[in-house]
């Protein structure tokens, strides 16, 4: 299990998404808000290094932002990484 320890993951978590011309995001100023195309009850988007992984809800946790994780997405076997070593 130590060799685990080594494996640097990074974590995204996607709220929602926009388009707009780039010209109107360089006029925005501090304070800003951006409409995303989600409702306050969608689930956000969870990636590890890139990926889609998960899906999951915001929660509150004191003063902190945590989120809650609703569902694992399973990728295709076409799409998993080929095993070369033989099974764990």
């Amino acid at each position: 299990m130590t060799t685990f320890d080594e494996i640097k993951v990074d974590i995204s978590v996607v709220l929602g998404e926009s388009e707009m011309p780039v010209h109107q995001l360089l006029r925005m100023g501090r304070g800003a808000v951006i409409d995303l195309d989600v409702a306050e009850d969608d689930d956000v988007k969870i990636y590890a290094n890139n990926t889609l992984v998960a899906k999951g809800q915001v929660v509150l946790l004191g003063e902190r932002i945590g989120i809650s994780i609703t569902e694992v997405l399973m990728r295709p076997p076409e799409v998993r990484p080929m095993r070369t070593d033989g099974p764990l």
